[in-house]
């Protein structure tokens, strides 16, 4: 074995005083890679696949995959698991990759506890996530600046920001295109064109048709896919985003006013009558040009306040944008859920368990423009916590017992306690809502999802 062949061979799995190197970026812990070979630092460096399996890159995507894997799977598999495969394995998988022999595993529909299944989907993920670091610096520089979904720099709250000012503008009337089934739809053919005009690495193109055809694991057999994109993958969004690109330059060749975020297209137009008009042609386009459906059922033209865009309505007027009601019920749904009266389990303990949705949600609605909202919800989320707690007091002794540890009168107390009132009522009972204060909530940990702006 000559000694190209033997660096190309080289593990990173010693530790960085037994390779004399500084140990790695980030975490410190040492990556299950190769080291960088000769060969890629060679002329070499200009075709696609080297860049894909460049140490550099593929650190970048482990970090990015462990940051997303969090906590083991349903099939009990780590990322240490998937670390220590990795370990073993990579030289394999990396000949195969720049041979261009490569091939990923299907995608499970309905998870089967399989001897290293989960470890290879999580290969699967990296070596995704390490194609679409490589093409996305290359393409998406070319995208529409109309683009917001799946992209560096760019979130939802533009795309909804931007809507709002083409409302504002006098563009009151939107049309909502809902794709059916997008994602599952995908002409292969049509998105490996598009690929192909762009990128000259043939192995490459054949790992992302390998993806596209992996297949889907369900009930233990293999089903053949001939149109969609990889399930859940970090590469999906990426390809999608090619698609759709041919719509974003039609759009703006006719000279529209749009935001789009994946498959969420929306489109201002001044008029009623204008709006049928841009939503037929641009249905015929969709169906004749990228062989995509719009779901007519879903799709519509209408005043902005009366349809959503990723989670948010916007005034006829673009004064003002909203949580849509959907979005609402579904946080209600949440918040019922994690409150059910007969989980059981401590105060402290249900409050640390809404936490890190409650964050999370604010991190994103948070971005409306209804403050009364948000208080409205945070004053009902401590009257469910009310409840649960008078629901755990049980009976009237323990009630009363626990209304005077709060504070209250002795004749309040007694007359709360012994109130046949059902629970609800009884959460908004003046004796309970000012022994359960605001404070005491904020005492014990729970979240405001109201944030006024500092002065």
């Amino acid at each position: 074995m000559n000694r190209k062949r033997q660096n190309n061979q080289q593990v990173l799995a010693l530790e960085p005083k037994d390779r004399g190197e500084a140990p790695a970026r980030g975490d410190g812990e040492t990556e299950p890679f190769m080291a960088k070979s000769a060969t890629e630092n060679s002329a070499f460096t200009e075709q696609l696949m080297e860049e894909v399996c460049d140490r550099e890159n593929l650190e970048r995507a482990w970090k990015r995959v462990k940051r997303n894997k969090g906590s083991p799977g349903v099939d009990g598999m780590t990322i240490d698991d998937a670390k220590a495969f990795l370990r073993q394995h990579w030289p394999n998988i990396r000949s195969q990759l720049l041979d261009g022999n490569y091939r990923p595993q299907p995608v499970k529909r309905v998870e089967i506890p399989k001897p290293d299944g989960g470890v290879r989907k999580l290969v699967d993920r990296l070596i995704q996530q390490a194609v679409l670091q490589v093409l996305q610096e290359r393409w998406d520089p070319t995208f529409s600046e109309h683009s917001f979904g799946f992209r560096p720099g760019r979130s939802a709250h533009e795309a909804v920001a931007q809507a709002q000012r083409y409302v504002a503008d006098g563009y009151n009337v939107v049309v909502d295109l809902d794709l059916e089934r997008f994602f599952d739809r995908v002409n292969h053919d049509i998105l490996m064109a598009r690929v192909a005009a762009r990128i000259p690495d043939k192995r490459v193109l054949k790992l992302i048709r390998a993806f596209l055809n992996a297949g889907v694991l369900e009930d233990g057999l293999v089903r053949p896919v001939d149109e969609g994109t990889p399930q859940g993958g970090p590469l999906s969004p990426f390809l999608s985003n090619i698609v759709l690109d041919d719509l974003d330059k039609e759009l703006a060749r006719r000279g529209h006013r749009f935001c789009r975020y994946a498959d969420d297209c929306n489109i201002y137009v001044r008029s009623h009558h204008a709006g049928e008009r841009v939503r037929a042609s641009i249905s015929r386009f969709l169906t004749d040009k990228l062989r995509l459906k719009v779901n007519e059922a879903k799709s519509a033209v209408a005043r902005p306040e009366e349809r959503k865009f990723l989670g948010f309505s916007i005034a006829n007027d673009g004064s003002e944008r909203r949580i849509a009601p959907k979005a609402l019920d579904k946080f209600k749904d949440r918040i019922r859920e994690i409150t059910c009266r007969t989980r059981g389990i401590s105060l402290r303990q249900m409050i640390a368990d809404l936490t890190p949705y409650l964050i999370g949600w604010r991190g994103y609605f948070g971005f409306c423009q209804t403050p009364r909202v948000l208080t409205n919800l945070e004053a009902w989320i401590r009257r469910r916590l009310r409840l649960y707690l008078w629901r755990q007091w049980r009976n009237g002794h323990n009630r009363f017992t626990e209304l005077r540890r709060f504070g209250i009168a002795k004749f309040a107390a007694s007359v709360a306690a012994g109130s046949p009132t059902g629970l609800w009522r009884m959460s908004g009972h003046p004796a309970v809502q000012h022994a359960l204060r605001n404070q005491v909530f904020d005492s014990l940990g729970l979240p405001r999802i109201f944030m006024p702006v500092p002065a």
